[in-house]
């Protein structure tokens, strides 16, 4: 059995206390520790879990330490546990800064601990689906979009929100970057609540990005268009709809309640085919939780790396830096 404390006991933080005790199979939880004395009270009779206090305490008592504290917290909260040799799964993003990530690559590499970073949308079953259909992707645009939450302006929205995204179109897509611009405007916080950015790889891919946390409803669609194929998927219903065109053969009976594209002349018919793969329903941070296990277990390489949560960071981090430059032009 793995013992494992839980740091942080905010909104995210029970749900990881609440599914963890789930898997009482997997982990013994032996508490957690929140900063929040008020709360701590609260958490502690309702999941009836050891309140600790310190996170010192806590890392010793542990074999693996869940991070869900604010992401300023990350990289105080992680270090601590790597330099005590305990395993570490941390929520997105893996640290506020690039500098803090890379330094906690090098700790975790040099300790030889595992670190899995919560990017729950790898363990969505609709992206899961959809995976299987993806190759060599031509353009691809998301929207992520979301009511106001004050719980998530600690950072900009590209932090909160699109890093997500970043994440998977950098496990989708196999190439290196060519070009990145971006903008962005902060509306309440006081950082950057709704931004846009176009990443063009050096394969010829392009991207699009839009993220807001200003909407009036909550949206998480990715559109991927590749050759002769048209993937969506909507990670908020957890549906994977695919649309594939097949080229028709000039002696080929067609079927006449099936849907063709002529293509003019000297140009083979392409016939389109719908389809909707069954997505099972399953929870996601449940499913990353199970998955740690497994990777402490047996010694695996984590689904998401704490090379992936570095990549989908400094991959945000420019395009931050690509929205201030933006921002500055439009003062000039």
């Amino acid at each position: 059995m793995i013992k494992v404390g839980v740091i942080g006991a905010g909104h995210l933080g029970k749900i990881h206390l609440k599914i963890l005790l789930e898997l009482k199979d997997k982990y013994e939880v032996i508490g957690f520790y929140d900063p929040d004395r008020e709360n701590a009270k609260i958490v502690n009779r309702t999941f009836r879990v050891k309140s600790f206090k310190s996170i010192e305490q806590l890392i010793e008592e542990s074999d693996v330490v869940d991070i869900v504290s604010p992401t300023v917290s990350h990289f105080e909260c992680a270090s601590s546990a790597i330099k005590a040799n305990k395993h570490v799964f941390i929520e997105k993003p893996l640290t506020h800064t690039v500098l803090e990530a890379e330094t906690l690559t090098k700790l975790s590499r040099e300790a030889g601990v595992k670190v899995q970073v919560g990017h729950v949308e790898r363990f969505n079953p609709a992206f899961k689906k959809a995976v299987d259909f993806i190759d060599q992707p031509l353009f691809i645009e998301t929207h992520r979009l979301s009511e106001f939450n004050p719980r998530g302006t600690d950072v900009s929205v590209v932090l909160d929100l699109m890093i997500h995204d970043l994440d998977i179109i950098l496990k989708i897509v196999e190439s290196s970057i060519k070009n990145i611009s971006a903008s962005g405007v902060a509306v309440i916080s006081d950082t950057p609540d709704i931004a846009n950015a176009r990443i063009e790889f050096n394969n010829g891919c392009v991207c699009n990005l839009t993220a807001s946390r200003m909407s009036l409803k909550n949206m998480r669609k990715t559109r991927v268009f590749q050759k002769d194929a048209y993937i969506s998927i909507d990670l908020l219903e957890k549906k994977t709809e695919v649309i594939r065109l097949k080229n028709l053969k000039p002696s080929e009976k067609i079927d006449p309640l099936a849907i063709v594209l002529d293509l003019g002349k000297g140009k083979r018919k392409k016939q389109i085919y719908f389809e909707n793969p069954e997505v099972e329903e399953t929870n996601a941070i449940k499913d990353e939780l199970e998955s740690f296990h497994e990777v402490v277990l047996f010694d695996k390489e984590p689904v998401v790396t704490i090379n992936d949560g570095l990549r989908a960071l400094e991959l945000a981090e420019t395009i931050l830096e690509k929205m201030k430059v933006s921002h500055q032009m439009n003062l000039v």
